[in-house]
Formats: C-alpha cells, structure tokens, sequence
C-alpha cells in the first residue's frame, strides 16, 4: 500500500471520528431532565428497629450451620437496620413509602439528594396495601415536591424511570418501560395478594421499596415495591399503580389508617374434589358458602353456593386474591362482579360497605406472635368458619422461632399443647405457666387445614 493511500485512510478515519463526535452536539435526553428535576425529592429511608437473635450477631450463621434454624438461641434483642426509598408529595414534609419500609420502625431517618438528613415521624400505613405516610419537619428547608401521574390513562410500552437506593447506592436511576398493567402476584410472607401492579423492566432492587416510579413527564405513576426472585426472572418489577394510593392518602394522613371495603360473603377456594362433588365444571372463581345478613353482597343479590369469577373484570383465582382485590377499593365504590350460579352468568353490581375496626384486647408472648379475639371481618377475611373458636394472630416476628416454623398473621390457634384454645383467656392460661427451654405444641387452623407447630422456647 503507497505512503499517500494511507495517509489519506488515516486522514479519513480522524475526520469521521471528529464528525461522530459532534452528532446531536446540543441534545439532551429527555430522561435526563426528569432525573434532575426529581430527584432532589426523592429520600433514602434508613430505618432501625429492635430484632431478636442470637448472644453474638456474627454466631447466627455458626447456628444456622451445624444445628440448623430451629437451634439458633433466639432471645437477645439486637437493634438492626433496614434501607428503603420514599418521596416527597408535599411541601409540608409528606413523605410516600412502603409499609413494610417503616414497619414497627423505632427510628426513621431519611437523607435528601444534597445530602440533609432529617428524622421522621410515622404518620400511617396498612399493611395490606403496602403503603405508609411518613413526615419530616423541613425547618425551613425548601422541599421539591413531585406530582401525581395518571397511572389508569398508562398504556404498555410508555417509559418507566425508577429512582430509588438498591442496596444502599443512594439516588440510583434505572430505565425501562412499562411492560404490563393490572398484574397480581402473591406476597413474599404469603399473607394475601398484590393487586393492580404496573409491571416494568426497569431494573428494581432491594432498596428500591417505595421509591417513585415516574413517566416520562416527571410525574409518579406508581410506588415501586416488589421484585422477582432473580433466580426465576430477570427485569421483573412491579410497582402499586398511583392512582390506588391516591384514593387513601386522606385517610391516613388525618387518622393514620385506611377506611377498608366490605363485601360481606364467607367464601373458599374450589378444590378438585369440591369441585366433582357439586358438579363445577370451571374451577375459576371462589365459591361463597355464607352472605352475612344485611351486607353490600346480600343488597347486591348475591346467593349462597355462587361463584365470584371476576371483579371489574378481573379474574379471580382463589379466596385470598378476591379479599385483597376488594380492599383495594374505598367504601362506597361501586364494583362489577361476574358470578356464576347454577350454570349462568351474571353480573352484579355491589356498593361496597366500610370493613368495621372492632377494637379486641391483644397480648404478646415470649413465642414470638401476638394474638386477638376472632373478629367477623377476620371470618370474611380468611375464611374462618362461623363457628370456629379460638385465637387469631395478629402478628409475627419475622426473626421469631415461631415465624420459621410457618406460623403467619391470620393462623387461628385452636390448641397449646393438650388444652383447647376458645377465647383469649384460654390463651393467657395456657402460656402463663411456660418458660424458657419448655417444649410447645401449637395447633393452627389456615384456610382448611389443621396442623401441629412444635418447637422449645428460647426466650
């Protein structure tokens, strides 16, 4: 090759390389302008907490190990601490976020952009819905505020910008776009369903919880929440549409809860054999087994022995999904149900009631769990039969040994060892004489099926 050919094909290569250089010389992405004009709202939520474990943190995998769960000397408390995301949604200091973010949070602290950091105070949340209100005084701190998106006008395919702090990586942003509407999925501690999800690719990660899930005009369309196992899926996020948060934040800003729907109907999963005996051909659906007298279901028409297939068009898959579905909605929206009943399809319209918060006496114990009286609104919601007797549990410690034997919220306890568990007394009797290093037997009740949880106790 001559001396002037490749000068020339030098000359050639520099001079596209300076003209690729100056492509779009002036252009800014979109995406970026959403990010600096959010993100200064957007907070990292560092939150602490007391949790029980072993005499030495660095033991618990020692035990774990070579004894096994079951063996870990659970009883020492330990402070620990848990990271989410959040945002601003109010200049006065309101803070969005998940529930299971701040859950039984002793301290919450949440660190601004420029790097402020200010305690908060939790002002409300509920669990089932996953959502939870914090507030922060700015003490004089100008405070960026981000605005409500319309999450029922989204359609797939619209970006999706997510900010938040996986793992800890403060004020991270991950792209995508919006890869599915009105997804449920089951929640990670089994308690009930997800509902109304938008799916996304944006890459969501521990950490991530209740930070924003913005379009491409900077405003919320959903509070990120909830991922999938990355063993069985990648790009798989969800995030509670925004419009569903929207219709609550009232309540739990002025009394720190959620005003919950009513159904009114006692109702369980068709099995295959349930389904042989009494002739069901579609397996879709809950089959309802009582209307409670007076209720929005017995306005609304609703029978015995049908069977609810879809709520708003919907479906429906079993009884735990139906109740989570239903309390996604205020008192007194009106809602479309496809019921079948003796082989015809209906459709019913309900004004839903207001689920009612009977108050019941509580108590806690060594085991890890706390107990109440059974409630109707417990019945309609997990199923308990109306003449079941014994006592619901309320809660669980998540490093308890009773949660990692399987007991969850809405287990009724029928039994403690050889004494019948009826009421909350009879609970007080049975755990009152129990101390640590005693073994106990503990029967539960959950949608159907009885079963024995024995461990010793450790604390």
């Amino acid at each position: 090759m001559s001396r002037k050919r490749v000068i020339f094909i030098v000359l050639l290569l520099v001079a596209s390389l300076i003209s690729f250089g100056y492509v779009n010389p002036d252009y800014e992405s979109p995406i970026v302008k959403v990010v600096k004009e959010s993100a200064p709202a957007v907070v990292k939520i560092d939150v602490s907490k007391t949790t029980y474990t072993s005499f030495d943190p660095f033991m618990d995998e020692f035990f774990r190990k070579f004894f096994g769960e079951d063996e870990i000397p659970w009883g020492l408390k330990r402070r620990t601490t848990a990271i989410g995301s959040g945002f601003v949604f109010d200049e006065k200091g309101y803070i969005l976020t998940n529930e299971h973010v701040v859950h039984n949070a002793e301290s919450i602290t949440v660190t601004f952009l420029d790097g402020s950091k200010f305690r908060a105070t939790y002002i409300g949340g509920d669990e089932e819905l996953d959502i939870a209100v914090i507030k922060i005084d700015p003490k004089g701190k100008e405070l960026k505020v981000l605005e409500f998106g319309d999450s029922d006008k989204l359609e797939i395919g619209e970006w999706a910008i997510a900010i938040g702090n996986p793992l800890g990586l403060q004020h991270t942003v991950t792209i995508g776009v919006v890869s599915a509407l009105h997804r449920k999925i089951p929640k990670p501690d089994g308690s009930g369903y997800y509902t109304d999800l938008i799916q996304t690719d944006a890459a969501i990660n521990p950490g991530n919880s209740g930070g924003p899930l913005l379009n491409i005009h900077g405003q919320v369309i959903g509070i990120n929440t909830a991922i999938i196992n990355p063993m069985q899926g990648v790009n798989l996020g969800f995030a509670i549409a925004i419009n569903k948060v929207k219709q609550f934040l009232d309540d739990l800003i002025s009394t720190g809860r959620i005003r919950k729907a009513w159904l009114g109907v006692y109702i369980q999963d068709i099995t295959e054999e349930l389904a042989r005996a009494l002739g069901i051909r579609n397996r879709k659906g809950v089959l309802v087994t009582q209307v409670v007298e007076g209720s929005p279901a017995d306005k609304a028409g609703i029978m015995e022995n049908d069977i609810i297939r879809k709520v708003d068009g919907d479906d429906i898959s079993n009884a735990e999904e139906l109740v989570s579905k239903i309390r996604s909605y205020k008192p007194g929206t009106t809602v479309t149900l496809e019921i079948e009943r003796n082989g015809r399809i209906l459709e019913l319209d309900v004004k839903l009631g207001e689920l009612s918060k009977e108050k019941t006496k509580e108590t806690r114990v060594g085991l890890g769990i706390t107990v109440g009286e059974i409630t109707p609104a417990d019945r309609e919601r997990y199923s308990i039969p109306k003449d079941l007797e014994g006592v619901i549990v309320r809660d669980v410690d998540p490093d308890s040994i009773a949660y990692k034997m399987g007991i969850r919220r809405g287990d009724v306890v029928l039994r403690v060892n050889r004494m019948r568990i009826r009421n909350l007394q009879d609970w007080e009797n049975a755990i009152s004489g129990l101390k640590k290093g005693d073994f106990v037997a503990i029967m539960t009740y959950r949608r159907g099926v009885r079963r024995y949880v024995a461990f010793s106790i450790q604390r």
